[in-house]
């Protein structure tokens, strides 16, 4: 059976993006810009993405793309010798399921915050008040399953349309009203009254901040900021790579997706800061910036209710676009390994992550008594801990050693691999720092996650 191909560029590269782009888009990087020094964080930030997300980003699809296949059978396909790459493959599929065990009641989240802002239930209400929406809404058993089903079943129908009927048609309608609910929101964030404060506290380096929390603090965060952001290291992008011929070559492809995200990051600080200074507010991190705070500007805002249903639609398609792209990579797991239509490995991955998602959705409620990483931590802050710092940043590591060493499928076939076609070419000179350095800086942010969850 013939691999399924995107039917153009535009919709690798969006679909792409969609699964870079995601929650903490919009949540996290406007809180640590702000937190960090405004554009000297950014900039520093910048600098890490282009050293350490791109180069493994392109090597994930190079290795997509050399093998046709999903990360389940992709290193066994191009170094069919060595059992332990066959591994590493089942280790980062694994990855795929943790991600969405959690995820998926997030998305849910967001669809259902869009229905309350639709409905009016922030109007007219505290602050205090929306925080008491937020938390009544975890702890109904029955509300979080829901939304949570939702999600699933929705974006598994769009996986079993095909990749181009269903997955690449849909994407791209999402990715691009994202888009444009970006622009339009961010003219109205920038129109507030003291509006330009924000953007003051956003956009302007501020070096105080060295003083308060240390150079190399803000550089740990600009660096884990460029490597958690492009959801590394699980396959999840080299799915796509196995998707597009060998038109072009595959750096030039990196630059436009780290280009999307980015933008998307930075234009969400630029809806963030202004609405929160315009309104007395202080900037949050996590969850509360999004089903807390902003809700309550929406509320004091002229057309709160329409600009608040605008921004959980912008919301909704981030999570949705992740969710999807990830999905259609587990759904190629089972057509790679048993070789399952896509009909019925849509059908037992839709029953099987209903079950897996339960967990993370009653952990806030049925199962608050399970406290896996101690007193107040939730199913949910395992499942994302379990992610973020022992897949993404391990899997990652596997990808460099796979295209960079003798006992993987060597720099050579990578580079062969990765410039064929037009567009810009993959730089052989950085062959010594991908193989020595940039190996131990994925090690640091390892290790280093660990210190900062446990002892920080």
């Amino acid at each position: 059976m013939a691999r399924e191909k995107f039917s153009s560029r535009l919709g690798f590269i969006l679909i792409s993006a969609g699964c870079a782009i995601g929650l903490g888009n919009v949540w996290r990087f406007p809180y640590v810009v702000g937190q960090y020094g405004g554009a000297l964080f950014v900039f520093i930030y910048l600098f890490f993405l282009v050293i350490l997300g791109a180069p493994i980003m392109t090597m994930e699809f190079a290795v997509g793309r050399a093998s046709q296949k999903s990360c389940v059978k992709a290193f066994e396909t191009l170094d069919p010798q060595k059992r332990t790459w066959k591994n590493i493959g089942y280790f980062q599929a694994t990855g795929n399921y943790m991600l969405m065990m959690f995820y998926t009641t997030v998305g849910g989240w967001m669809i259902s915050y869009f229905f309350k802002m639709l409905k009016g239930d922030f109007q007219g209400i505290t602050p205090v008040q929306v925080n008491d929406i937020f938390n009544q809404s975890l702890q109904d058993p029955f509300l979080q399953v829901f939304w949570m089903v939702v999600v699933i079943m929705v974006a598994f129908f769009i996986c079993s349309l095909g990749l181009q009927n269903g997955v690449e048609k849909i994407t791209k309608l999402m990715m691009s009203s994202l888009f444009v609910i970006l622009i339009i929101l961010v003219i109205r964030a920038i129109t507030l009254p003291h509006a330009m404060d924000g953007l003051s506290f956003y956009l302007v380096p501020h070096f105080d901040v060295i003083e308060k929390y240390g150079l190399l603090e803000i550089i740990f965060a600009a660096m884990g900021q460029a490597f958690f952001t492009l959801s590394l290291g699980i396959g999840a992008i080299a799915i796509f790579g196995s998707y597009i011929d060998k038109e072009r070559r595959l750096f030039g492809e990196t630059i436009s997706v780290c280009v999307l995200d980015t933008f998307v990051a930075i234009m969400s600080g630029l809806i963030v800061f202004p609405a929160c200074f315009a309104f007395g507010v202080n900037p949050e991190s996590g969850p509360g910036l999004v089903f807390i705070t902003l809700p309550s500007i929406f509320n004091e805002m002229w057309l709160g209710q329409f600009w608040g249903c605008l921004f959980f639609i912008f919301m909704s398609f981030a999570a949705l676009s992740t969710i999807i792209a990830v999905f259609e990579n587990i759904i190629s797991f089972g057509m790679d390994l048993f070789h399952w239509s896509r009909k019925k490995s849509v059908i037992i991955h839709l029953i099987l992550l209903l079950v897996l998602s339960l967990p993370c959705a009653l952990g806030f409620n049925i199962l608050s008594f399970l406290q896996p990483l101690g007193a107040g931590t939730t199913i949910q802050d395992l499942e994302d801990f379990l992610v973020t710092y022992n897949f993404l940043p391990l899997g990652s590591l596997a990808y460099l050693i796979f295209c960079t060493s003798r006992y993987g499928w060597g720099f050579k076939k990578f580079l062969n691999e990765v410039n064929t076609g037009k567009g810009i070419s993959f730089p052989k000179w950085t062959y010594h720092y991908l193989k020595y350095i940039l190996p131990l800086i994925i090690i640091f942010i390892f290790i280093q996650g660990y210190w900062s969850f446990f002892f920080s």
